[in-house]
């Protein structure tokens, strides 16, 4: 299974995009995926997890309201559409998916199968 996340970008602060993360090599598609950022200096933290069924998204306390995480199941694809974006949001941003469990955890460690990441640069 591949991930392969884009959408990434320079926006000024306060804007908005649109990230995705499209799988191939025939994964299920009823795993739960998730996004995942790395700030420059940072650890990689979570951001927003979705359902196999693409239900029950949960998120980081610092991108609640501001962040919405989806999913095409058709498309093998998830989306995380980021608004009020604001500088302390710049990281590169992974998209992860669970190979065995459809639902949604904070764990890295939950995830076994990662995209190459996207830079996102909010400037203030």
């Amino acid at each position: 299974v591949q991930l392969q996340a884009s959408g990434g970008g320079l926006v000024q602060a306060g804007g908005s995009l649109r990230l995705s993360c499209t799988a191939s090599g025939r994964p299920p598609n009823d795993r739960a995926m998730a996004w995942f950022r790395q700030a420059p200096g940072k650890e990689r933290e979570f951001v927003a997890a979705i359902s196999g069924n693409g239900g029950s998204p949960i998120y980081a306390d610092s991108v609640k309201g501001r962040f919405t995480i989806s999913r095409d199941k058709a498309r093998l694809a998830a989306y995380l559409q980021m608004i009020s974006l604001k500088p302390e949001d710049t990281a590169v941003y992974y998209c992860a998916s669970r190979k065995s469990y459809s639902t949604p955890h904070y764990s890295q460690g939950s995830y076994d199968y990662w995209g190459q990441g996207t830079l996102v640069t909010v400037s203030s």
